[in-house]
């Protein structure tokens, strides 16, 4: 038997695979406790007045830097903040032109697919 951790949608599963041999009566399957839910994310600041453009985290992530600062002005593919994701450095860019309204989060914030990172106006 071999034991695997999988995490679907963001649900972990503690899953154990056996290995049928041709011709044998299949055994009964023993439930597998739960894993262990993840620490509470870090609460992420509330913005005031949010702006109409959202940029989104791709994946589920660490955030290590905010490079934008609200009221700022920024290019289509400017850096707003770095995501970790699976050991990786991701860049959140800006999708458009525009001025930073809100950044949604904080150095260090875990943070889910789809969280907002900013807004622009």
């Amino acid at each position: 038997m071999k034991n695997y951790t999988i995490t679907v949608n963001g649900n972990v599963y503690e899953v154990t695979v056996e290995e049928s041999v041709p011709g044998a009566a299949p055994k009964a399957a023993a439930p597998v406790p739960p894993a262990p839910k993840a620490a509470p994310k870090s609460a992420a600041p509330k913005p005031a007045a949010g702006g109409n453009i959202k940029v989104s985290a791709p994946m589920r992530g660490k955030i290590l830097a905010v490079k934008g600062t609200v009221g700022q002005a920024v290019k289509r593919g400017e850096v707003l903040a770095v995501l970790e994701a699976m050991k990786m450095e991701n860049d959140i860019v800006a999708p458009e032109d525009g001025t930073v309204a809100t950044i949604d989060v904080t150095v260090g914030q875990t943070v889910d697919t789809g969280a907002t990172i900013a807004t622009l106006n």
